[in-house]
């Protein structure tokens, strides 16, 4: 194989010798300017996301700093009194006292209630402020009534554990 390109390089008159190296030398500079140019696109476009992803890391670092002393504070004292007259109380201070039907502790740390006719966003808006309290919907039952908006929930609640 060596031997025919030789033969036929060596059969080409020197300007047709000349004329080949020189397109070579052309396709490969161009070659060359193709990979450069391909080469520094790609930088430009890591060095972006460079940027993004050391951004996005520091957000992440001041999340687990804040996760860590989350941590190490001190767990919250439970409240000193039952969660049924808790419940109880906090149902007559957002306005559904009257609704309340029945409430009833399972155990000390989980309760029952029952609520007859109440309006479904008052009682999502009273689901929140509990978990603000740290007590924890754990069943419930939602079935509307033929008024527009109110519904009769039953519900159990537990108080959240502190890990």
């Amino acid at each position: 194989m060596k031997a025919r390109l030789s033969k036929l390089w060596e059969s080409r008159s020197p300007r047709d010798r000349m004329v080949i190296v020189v397109l070579a030398a052309i396709v490969g500079a161009l070659l060359y300017l193709s990979l450069v140019q391909s080469a520094y696109r790609a930088r430009t476009q890591l060095g972006a996301s460079v940027s993004a992803l050391r951004t996005q890391a520091q957000r992440l670092e001041a999340d687990a700093n804040e996760l860590a002393r989350a941590r190490a504070a001190p767990a919250a004292a439970a409240p000193q009194t039952d969660l049924r007259t808790q419940l109880q109380a906090l149902a007559g201070s957002a306005g559904l006292g009257r609704e309340l039907q029945r409430i009833d502790a399972r155990d000390a740390d989980q309760v029952q209630v029952v609520f007859g006719s109440v309006a479904f966003a008052d009682w999502l808006n009273w689901v929140a402020s509990l978990q603000a309290q740290h007590i924890r919907l754990d069943t419930v039952r939602v079935e509307a009534l033929s008024t527009a908006g109110l519904v009769s929930v039953t519900a159990t609640f537990t108080r959240a554990k502190p890990r």
